[in-house]
């Protein structure tokens, strides 16, 4: 990136549309300067199924964030999601040789943790450290230069399918981009629309996107949980479409102009009109149709949540309640569904702790994007765990250089 200082990208390539953000990174503040968007393609549920059409999209929205922030972009952090993400808890223990804790043992412990069976064809995309246990004293978040004669990790592994992950970096090296990190979209909205005191006490977050429905749990400042549910908002775009009968495109517009998870809020002389399909004359209905019709699939996605907060055991780790984010969490009634089915308190995530242009990005659509960049402000320094490599075969080479020559 250049004409600029230390600039930081994050690129949100998400179902339906694609999301530049640019931060400039000053005095420990992130000031956004640009944005970009572009409506996406070539993407289902997350993952690519078209490179040339998401390429096209991810050039577009670059090229808009490029001229509003005056900068030449080159390098990005962008999001991974989609049904394929998988996460779950490890733990591992080591004995320390030396008189007290060093960033060495840290570094061995969280190794012995991440050496678990994952399948060929998935990839670590995060190792997150939870808490450090030393000599059963638990609760400890940075064990370096205690005193202690064992040391435990719990951390948190995130893995994705390898083609999944292999096709967003070769869409964005196609765009002319290095990617810096990938790193999964609940975790990065996470950064943006949650306050330090929701982290501690326990909150659960969802980012409700177009494909897919991410969830995160955070508690003691760290995340505890993930779940990505391959449900969204295209699906509700698909439930209008059948029931008003109308176009797909059409069915879009009225959701985001119209479109009520209420039924009951909504009066009775409250009219849509719905344009016909195949030169068929347009038709008015009542508003009240579109709750009826969005009501039950918002309340499945909800329940689908909450299935997994129980199943993971996590029903009593969130009572600061719920935060909602991501374009579909516009929708009128969104919270209030969510506070019914969750019983717990509601509240829309809108992207924080920035500065710049503050009013453009004030809207949980951007979450994601706003979330990458300030997670790039806050990892730039730290190499671990990065797919920076665009093929994959380079990293299996290197990672075997690395073996033979800790061998030798």
């Amino acid at each position: 990136m250049q004409g600029r200082g230390n600039l930081i990208v994050g690129l949100d390539i998400g179902t339906t549309k694609i999301c530049c953000v640019v931060g400039e990174l000053s005095q420990g503040e992130v000031n956004v300067i640009g944005i970009g968007t572009h409506p996406s393609i070539g993407l289902r549920k997350g993952v690519v199924v078209n490179i040339e059409a998401t390429v096209d999209s991810i050039k577009k929205a670059v090229e808009e964030a490029e001229l509003m922030s005056g900068c030449e972009i080159s390098s990005v952090y962008t999001g991974i999601a989609g049904g394929h993400i998988t996460g779950f808890n490890s733990r591992g223990i080591v004995a320390i040789k030396g008189p007290e804790i060093t960033e060495t043992d840290v570094e061995r412990v969280i190794d012995a943790a991440r050496a678990v069976a994952i399948p060929m064809d998935r990839e670590v995309i995060h190792v997150l450290p939870q808490e450090y246990i030393v000599d059963e004293q638990a609760g400890i978040q940075n064990p370096v230069g205690m005193a202690g004669v064992r040391l435990e990790a719990k951390i948190h592994i995130v893995t994705g399918a390898v083609t999944s992950a292999h096709n967003i970096v070769k869409c964005c090296n196609r765009s002319g981009l290095d990617v810096c990190d990938i790193v999964l979209e609940s975790l990065a909205s996470g950064e943006a629309v949650l306050t330090g005191e929701e982290k501690e006490l326990g909150t659960a977050l969802l980012d409700l996107g177009g494909g897919t429905t991410d969830l995160a749990i955070f508690s003691d400042k760290n995340i505890r949980h993930t779940f990505v549910l391959a449900l969204g908002g295209n699906n509700l775009t698909n439930d209008i479409a059948i029931g008003l009968r109308a176009p797909h495109a059409d069915a879009e517009k009225i959701k985001t102009r119209y479109g009520t998870c209420l039924s009951k809020s909504v009066s009775a002389d409250d009219m849509i009109e719905v344009p016909g399909m195949g030169g068929r004359e347009a038709r008015k209905l009542p508003r009240q149709i579109l709750g009826e019709i969005l009501e039950p699939r918002m309340e499945e996605i909800f329940t689908l949540a909450k299935r997994e907060v129980y199943r993971a055991g996590l029903e009593n780790s969130i009572p600061s309640g719920l935060v909602l984010t991501g374009g579909t969490s516009l929708l009128e009634g969104t919270t209030e569904i969510a506070e019914s089915v969750f019983n717990l308190q509601t509240r829309l995530g809108k992207p924080q702790g920035i500065t710049g242009l503050v009013d453009v990005v004030n809207n949980p659509m951007y979450a994601t994007g706003v979330g990458l960049v300030l997670y790039g402000a806050k990892n730039q320094t730290e190499k671990k765990f990065r797919i920076r490599d665009a093929h994959i075969f380079n990293r299996i080479v290197t990672q075997m250089k690395r073996w033979f020559k800790d061998v030798v």
